[in-house]
């Protein structure tokens, strides 16, 4: 069985002429042990809630997940195999969450699957915690993962590994890949820690010296990590990679390169594979088909879930309501009221950020989150959450410790698993250490939400390293990312709450450090908040200048605006706290905002300014931060950066001559 995965692996990558068959080759033996001994899954229903989930992060070896799927009944058939790596083939040539079923998440950025499979056991733990009673276990699935030298390689694994160890993971298992080989060779020139010891000292369970190639002993360790209940465990398994290729097994060659037909034929003859390209017998199919098991699995699972229903019916509708990502009734009303009724005095808009979390959280018992070491200063932590710690495994707010990219890779993670609607945070600065975390979110699609405070040059002292300058920028361009930079409170409101609703991909909510007025609006232009762009302040009859703001200079805007109405300028101020959706409103829309007639245009944002090219054209002008800042107080830095209601002023009077 696990020779028919190696036959698969290399005959795919053969015909792809690209692709790593050393990975699936060295691992098929501890695949087949688990999948099918071990995996609680159904084939045909692979969204099944409370099966075992499982992560390949070292996904360039995604010839073994596709070969196990295909294999045991999932909807891939041959003809996707034999199409690995080509145009829109549901093979590709790592693996990608929502293209191929029964993939749990993208991986190929090594070590981050890890931290995925981290917040899936987490979202695990956590539900089990909030949802099972006595003789009522309904949440209780493992969360397996594998890795290998790479993924321990790259920084994210310490991140993840220490957290997962501090709240104590047990139902994680973790099989360690040892081959001792990586593109460049043997790792033994770069890589030469004590895996086992590094491991206990995050807190985990270790199985050690586990022959990755002997079924028995995989068996063994398996169960081993399996009986450990308070801790997550690592199984280190020494294997070959490229085992059964006679010439190049054990080397770099078989890493990331096809065999060749020769050395194809040569593994099929050394481990006795007599069958013709993709063809796998019937009499071997047939012991890997986990349909008819998975469904009974499925099934005894329903029937315990009714008679929880009986038993505890509010807590089996609000399960449901939550996997079923249906946001509580009457939410709309709720918002609504919320909205309208916000704090009107001034407030940086991390403070109004707390303001909407304030609101929002007691309704929404699926939202979960915490900072990377900022709770202070990100203001994360709203009235009535609790810290989810080793007592409180029922708590809904999470200490992340310095980790960024850890943590967004986490709440990927938790957003994959189901159940929760999850967020992290930190200074926008740093979402440079998480960016390959947040590009993740955006390309499967999935609901993670990035707070990030401290949103400008407006937080001073600090100085250039943590002053942001081109990252609302540069968050704008990921595709299928929604960014959020609100003004005041009740367009933070909206920004959480469009977060909240938003379940195709992830949303960034970028807040000040500084305090902000509050700007009066109607029902319309509340309502019009949502739409992304608006009109906040216009002129009696056709405007002479548009003003278009985001965040905390949308202050300077209206404050220039009120200058130049007293001089008989015709002034409208559009806030626009979220390109990305004011975008994808109707261009009638649009156009009644910012008449394409009307060209004299002013732009402010303290940050780069070459993205707002666009909306000003060829008559308008960008007032922004084309450098690094400088460590000074915040509003120095404003009047030194020339970002003050005269500037604006004097940048409109500019245009109007």
């Amino acid at each position: 069985m696990a020779n028919a995965i190696r036959a698969l692996s290399m005959d795919a990558v053969q015909a792809a002429k690209s692709g790593h068959p050393g990975m699936p080759m060295g691992m098929a033996d501890i695949a087949v042990s688990l999948w099918l001994d071990h995996l609680k899954h159904n084939p045909q229903n692979p969204d099944w809630f409370d099966r075992d989930r499982f992560v390949l992060s070292n996904g360039h070896g995604s010839m073994l997940i596709y070969s196990l799927l295909h294999l045991t009944g999932y909807e891939l058939p041959l003809e996707e195999i034999k199409n690995f790596r080509q145009l829109h083939s549901k093979t590709a040539g790592h693996p990608e969450y929502g293209l191929t079923p029964g993939v749990e998440t993208t991986t190929g950025p090594l070590g981050q699957g890890f931290a995925n499979a981290v917040g899936l056991a987490l979202a695990e733990k956590t539900l089990a915690a909030q949802f099972n009673r006595p003789a009522h276990e309904i949440i209780d699935h493992y969360t397996y993962v594998f890795l290998g030298d790479g993924c321990l390689m790259e920084g994210i694994s310490h991140e993840a590994a220490s957290f997962a160890g501090t709240h104590r993971l047990n139902k994680l298992i973790a099989f360690y890949d040892d081959n001792n080989v990586s593109i460049d060779g043997e790792v033994s020139g770069w890589f030469t820690e004590d895996i086992p010891r590094r491991f206990q000292s995050y807190g985990w369970h270790v199985v050690e010296h586990v022959d990755g190639h002997n079924a028995e002993e995989i068996e063994a360790a398996i169960q081993t990590a399996q009986s450990e209940t308070g801790r997550p465990s690592l199984i280190c398994c020494k294997t070959i990679i490229g085992w059964g290729a006679p010439n190049k097994e054990g080397t770099a060659g078989v890493h990331g390169a096809p065999l060749g037909e020769e050395e194809v034929a040569l593994t099929r003859d050394q481990i006795g594979w007599h069958h013709p390209a993709f063809h796998i017998p019937d009499f071997i199919r047939a012991e890997f088909d986990c349909c008819v098991r998975g469904s009974a699995q499925e099934k005894q699972w329903n029937e315990k879930f009714m008679e929880y229903t009986n038993e505890y019916p509010e807590l089996a509708a609000e399960l449901s309501r939550r996997i079923e990502g249906r946001l509580p009734e009457h939410w709309m009303e709720y918002t609504s009221e919320r909205i309208s009724s916000a704090p009107d005095k001034a407030l940086a808009t991390r403070q109004s950020s707390k303001v909407a979390l304030d609101a929002y959280g007691p309704i929404l018992p699926e939202l979960i989150g915490g900072s990377a070491d900022l709770t202070g200063s990100n203001l994360t932590l709203w009235d009535g959450s609790k810290p989810l710690d080793e007592e409180t495994s029922d708590g809904s707010y999470i200490y992340f410790g310095v980790r960024e990219f850890g943590m967004s890779a986490i709440i990927n993670g938790l957003a994959l698993h189901g159940g929760f609607i999850p967020y992290g945070a930190t200074f926008l600065m740093f979402s440079e250490y998480a960016r390959n975390a947040v590009r993740m979110s955006a390309l499967m699609g999935i609901q993670s939400i990035f707070v990030y405070t401290h949103d400008s040059i407006g937080l001073g002292e600090d100085g250039p390293t943590h002053q942001a300058v081109e990252q609302a920028a540069t968050l704008r361009l990921i595709p299928n990312m929604s960014l959020w930079r609100p003004c005041d409170t009740q367009e933070s409101m909206v920004a959480w709450k469009a977060a909240i609703e938003r379940t195709e991909g992830p949303t960034c909510l970028l807040f000040s450090r500084q305090g902000v007025s509050q700007n009066s609006r109607t029902e319309t232009q509340i309502e019009h908040i949502s739409k992304g762009g608006y009109v906040l302040l216009d002129s009696d009859g056709e405007p002479d200048v548009i003003m278009i703001a985001t965040g905390t200079e949308v202050e300077l805007a209206t404050g220039a605006s009120q200058r130049l109405t007293e001089t008989g300028v015709k002034v409208r101020v559009v806030s626009m706290p979220s390109v990305d959706v004011f975008e994808a409103q109707t261009q009638d829309y649009r156009d009644a905002v910012l008449p394409p007639g009307i060209t004299k245009r002013v732009i402010v944002e303290a940050g780069v300014t070459a993205l707002w090219a666009k909306y000003a054209g060829t008559r308008g002008v960008v007032m922004g931060v084309d450098q690094f800042g400088e460590s000074a107080p915040g509003k120095e830095l404003y009047e030194y950066f020339g970002l003050t209601v005269d500037g604006v002023e004097h940048a409109a009077r500019g245009l109007l001559g």
